[in-house]
């Protein structure tokens, strides 16, 4: 694929236009193959364009919109009457076929709603799933899913989301077969509730998938492990909680740091270092959840994500759609059922 096209919820999330257009910008000065669609209101968007260079603006298609989903909205009610949101024109891009992937920074509810409908999900798999990567102590990133998209999971559609983790992980880092385990309470085989105990038997009687067994909390950030498979409870919590800690340790190390006068002296001496550090321990470094399982692209940003924060989202989304990932994980989740029924 030469050339890609991205649709962007230009209102959504915190900051809307304000950190949305200047990434969009950002992404397109970086990657000459990528055109961006910017969906919203042009009187809030055309501001941030006026200074952008001719040849980048040339990249630029802009779709006007009057309404807005809103993070109170339920998603019911956004699915029904938030017809000409900046959201859901984003997502028909994708529908109609005049753009690769949705990013979109808004309501999460909101988005899986729309999606499932105008997308609609692949054969064989039941609901998408939210799914993005952690860091770990080797620097190697870990996929955990899902993240809130789904609270509540039957074995069927833990197998499912094992299936499309796994794709994922091979379709962006090119990881041959990626080691899959289930989160649990325990390691033990009597440990968990049914839905996971059923989950664990039915990936361990699929050779295809890397099934190396049940996970404890603690494995997350070892580098052991490509991808975590979970419900939409535990996986959210699980998350937020990683992003509270690091937020702690960025703040304690910084904190630290302005202690004393020799500190300070030593900190200027290893300040890149410490900066690098600061990075991976940022979570906007690993902004960007995939919205796996539909029958195209959709990419969900933190909703206060700064600039730098989304244009992670937005390559990540480029990643994506040049890997066709959507027809990967349909010709794999095939070939799976098969081998089992057979």
């Amino acid at each position: 694929m030469t050339n890609l096209t991205l649709a962007l919820d230009a209102m959504g999330g915190d900051h809307g236009p304000h950190v949305t257009v200047p990434a969009a910008l950002q992404a397109l000065k970086s990657n000459s193959s990528i055109h961006i669609i910017l969906v919203g209101n042009q009187a809030e968007i055309d501001p941030f364009l006026s200074l952008a260079d001719p040849t980048i603006l040339s990249r630029i298609e802009r779709i006007h919109t009057t309404e807005v989903v809103t993070m109170d909205d339920r998603p019911v009610h956004a699915l029904r009457t938030r017809k000409n949101s900046s959201m859901r024109v984003a997502l028909e891009q994708v529908r109609d076929g005049k753009a690769e992937a949705c990013i979109s920074a808004g309501n999460t509810g909101a988005l899986m709603a729309m999606a499932k409908v105008l997308l609609k999900t692949l054969p064989g798999i039941d609901r998408p799933a939210l799914v993005s990567c952690l860091p770990t102590v080797t620097g190697k990133p870990v996929y955990l899913l899902d993240l809130g998209a789904n609270v509540a999971c039957d074995s069927e559609t833990l197998f499912q989301f094992a299936v499309m983790g796994s794709v994922l992980c091979e379709a962006v880092h090119k990881k041959s077969r990626p080691k899959v385990a289930l989160l649990n309470v325990g390691i033990e085989e009597i440990k968990g509730n049914d839905q996971v105990q059923q989950a664990g038997r039915l990936l361990q009687h699929t050779d295809q998938l890397n099934y190396v067994g049940f996970v404890e909390g603690d494995e997350i950030y070892t580098g052991n492990l490509d991808v975590i498979v979970c419900d939409g409870f535990v996986g959210n919590i699980t998350l937020k909680t990683s992003e509270g800690i690091a937020k702690l340790l960025v703040h304690q190390l910084k904190r630290g740091l302005n202690s004393g006068i020799f500190v300070r002296l030593l900190s200027k001496l290893i300040a890149p270092r410490i900066q690098a550090v600061l990075s991976k321990m940022n979570p906007d470094h690993y902004n960007g959840a995939s919205l796996i399982g539909l029958r195209g692209i959709v990419v969900k940003s933190h909703g206060n994500a700064d600039e730098a924060a989304y244009l992670q989202a937005i390559n990540l989304a480029a990643t994506e759609a040049k890997r066709r990932l959507p027809e990967m994980i349909n010709d794999r989740l095939e070939s799976i059922l098969l081998d089992i029924n057979s």
